[in-house]
């Protein structure tokens, strides 16, 4: 493996309260490694250079610590995980999480898979679908601690896809990078339809940066009614 200057890194999750084994700072380096090598074959992330991956990747992940303890053992599903973000970050740096990861792009799934393995992860799985499919009764639904996503889609969208995933008394979080007030104020109506209501907010900059973030956090307070979400592409052409 290549040598490089983690100083940075480490000085950032140490900001979060965050401290790494040898072992799991080896599994980020390792990580990273795969995804630039599979990067060339497929689109997974545009940023590539070590320092922007370790902090707007792998940190922002795992600042989820700032809103949620993720030091206990629960269970989270990551929804759009993309290459794995937040989810495997999560599970690297935490982990006694059980983790499921899903997403629609197969390719982006044998990416995680081979990720997963390198690193010899347990109680962490993949998932090729769509959130509308796997949230129906029977299949995942209110199965989950905690439902995180850092996909882009407005926060209406996102609880139609997300709060279905979570059991009563659990959380879903989403990550935003900018100040959504007046998409808030929008999806509150959504949000409490869908069984869910917003606790709080938490706004922050990553360590040593001015990288803005916002991670939203929402309850659920009781089942979602069965008929959501709405079969694929309504939740995002008409947000509810």
């Amino acid at each position: 493996m290549n040598s490089y200057d983690t100083k940075t890194f480490l000085s950032d999750l140490e900001k979060l309260g965050i401290t790494l084994s040898n072992e799991q700072l080896e599994q980020f380096l390792i990580y990273y490694e795969m995804l630039v090598e599979w990067n060339e074959k497929m689109n997974l992330t545009a940023i590539t250079d070590f320092q922007d991956v370790m902090k707007k990747h792998f940190v922002d992940s795992v600042s989820l610590i700032k809103a949620y303890d993720v030091t206990k053992s629960v269970s989270i599903i990551d929804v759009g995980t993309g290459a794995g973000f937040p989810g495997l970050a999560l599970k690297i740096a935490f982990p006694q999480l059980r983790v499921t990861l899903l997403d629609s792009l197969n390719k982006r799934i044998l990416f995680l898979d081979a990720v997963i393995d390198k690193l010899n992860l347990s109680d962490v799985e993949t998932i090729h679908g769509r959130a509308e499919d796997f949230a129906k009764p029977g299949k995942l639904r209110e199965k989950f601690d905690l439902c995180v996503s850092r996909a882009v889609a407005n926060l209406s969208t996102l609880s139609e896809y997300c709060l279905p995933f979570v059991k009563k008394g659990g959380m879903f979080i989403s990550y935003k990078s900018e100040k959504i007030s007046e998409e808030f104020e929008m999806a509150e109506n959504a949000i409490s339809f869908l069984g869910g209501r917003v606790k709080n907010q938490v706004e922050f900059t990553l360590p040593d940066s001015d990288i803005y973030r916002n991670l939203f956090v929402i309850e659920k307070i009781k089942e979602t009614p069965k008929k959501f979400p709405r079969k694929a592409g309504l939740p995002s052409k008409e947000p509810l």
